[in-house]
Protein backbone atom coordinates (compact mmCIF):
# COMPACT_ATOMS: atom_id res chain seq x y z
CA UNK A 1 0.00 0.00 0.00
CA UNK A 2 1.30 3.17 -0.86
CA UNK A 3 1.82 6.09 1.13
CA UNK A 4 -0.85 9.21 0.93
CA UNK A 5 -0.15 12.53 0.23
CA UNK A 6 -1.00 15.86 2.46
CA UNK A 7 -4.13 16.36 -0.13
CA UNK A 8 -4.99 12.94 0.25
CA UNK A 9 -4.66 12.71 3.97
CA UNK A 10 -7.12 15.94 4.69
CA UNK A 11 -9.38 14.52 2.17
CA UNK A 12 -9.20 11.51 4.59
CA UNK A 13 -9.10 13.15 7.89
CA UNK A 14 -13.03 14.35 7.87
CA UNK A 15 -13.70 10.46 7.86
CA UNK A 16 -12.06 10.04 11.49
CA UNK A 17 -13.00 13.19 13.05
CA UNK A 18 -12.09 12.68 16.66
CA UNK A 19 -8.67 11.69 15.07
CA UNK A 20 -5.67 13.70 15.50
CA UNK A 21 -2.66 13.86 12.93
CA UNK A 22 0.75 14.74 14.30
CA UNK A 23 3.48 14.11 11.60
CA UNK A 24 2.79 10.91 9.90
CA UNK A 25 0.62 9.16 12.66
CA UNK A 26 -2.98 9.74 13.27
CA UNK A 27 -4.08 8.97 17.27
CA UNK A 28 -7.14 8.68 19.43
CA UNK A 29 -7.54 9.07 23.40
CA UNK A 30 -10.96 6.62 24.17
CA UNK A 31 -11.97 6.75 27.43
CA UNK A 32 -14.40 3.68 29.40
CA UNK A 33 -16.53 2.93 32.09
CA UNK A 34 -13.52 1.53 33.84
CA UNK A 35 -10.07 -1.05 33.52
CA UNK A 36 -12.43 -4.09 32.34
CA UNK A 37 -14.35 -2.04 29.64
CA UNK A 38 -11.32 -0.42 28.67
CA UNK A 39 -9.61 -4.23 28.06
CA UNK A 40 -12.29 -5.09 26.39
CA UNK A 41 -12.10 -2.52 23.79
CA UNK A 42 -8.11 -3.70 23.43
CA UNK A 43 -9.07 -6.98 22.57
CA UNK A 44 -11.44 -5.97 20.13
CA UNK A 45 -9.23 -3.97 18.32
CA UNK A 46 -6.80 -6.45 19.13
CA UNK A 47 -8.82 -9.16 16.81
CA UNK A 48 -9.75 -6.22 14.34
CA UNK A 49 -5.78 -4.89 13.50
CA UNK A 50 -5.08 -8.92 13.47
CA UNK A 51 -7.76 -9.60 11.05
CA UNK A 52 -6.60 -6.32 8.99
CA UNK A 53 -2.67 -6.92 9.52
CA UNK A 54 -2.09 -3.75 10.59
CA UNK A 55 -1.56 -3.07 14.08
CA UNK A 56 -2.08 0.22 16.33
CA UNK A 57 0.50 1.38 18.77
CA UNK A 58 -1.75 0.68 22.30
CA UNK A 59 -1.47 2.68 25.44
CA UNK A 60 -3.95 1.68 28.44
CA UNK A 61 -3.84 4.32 30.89
CA UNK A 62 -7.27 2.75 33.53
CA UNK A 63 -9.66 3.60 31.77
CA UNK A 64 -8.37 5.43 28.69
CA UNK A 65 -6.92 3.69 25.80
CA UNK A 66 -4.64 5.72 23.05
CA UNK A 67 -4.17 4.43 19.74
CA UNK A 68 -1.73 5.23 17.14
CA UNK A 69 -1.91 4.56 14.02
CA UNK A 70 0.64 4.89 10.85
CA UNK A 71 1.76 2.33 8.61
CA UNK A 72 5.51 1.58 8.79
CA UNK A 73 6.47 0.11 5.88
CA UNK A 74 4.54 2.60 3.62
CA UNK A 75 6.62 5.18 5.27
CA UNK A 76 3.69 6.99 6.38
CA UNK A 77 -0.09 7.53 6.54
CA UNK A 78 -2.23 4.85 4.30
CA UNK A 79 -5.27 4.16 3.33
CA UNK A 80 -5.09 0.93 5.91
CA UNK A 81 -4.72 3.55 8.81
CA UNK A 82 -7.78 5.24 8.02
CA UNK A 83 -10.00 1.96 7.76
CA UNK A 84 -8.57 0.90 11.11
CA UNK A 85 -9.36 4.14 12.64
CA UNK A 86 -13.26 3.76 11.09
CA UNK A 87 -13.06 0.28 12.59
CA UNK A 88 -12.05 1.22 15.98
CA UNK A 89 -14.55 4.09 16.24
CA UNK A 90 -17.61 2.02 15.49
CA UNK A 91 -15.71 -0.92 18.37
CA UNK A 92 -15.86 2.24 20.81
CA UNK A 93 -19.25 3.07 19.90
CA UNK A 94 -18.74 6.38 18.75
Amino acid sequence: MSKLSSTQIKAALPSVPKWRRKASVISRTFEFADFVVAMKFVNAVARAAEKACHHPDIDVRWNKVTLALTTHDAGGLTEKDFVLAAKCDKLAGS
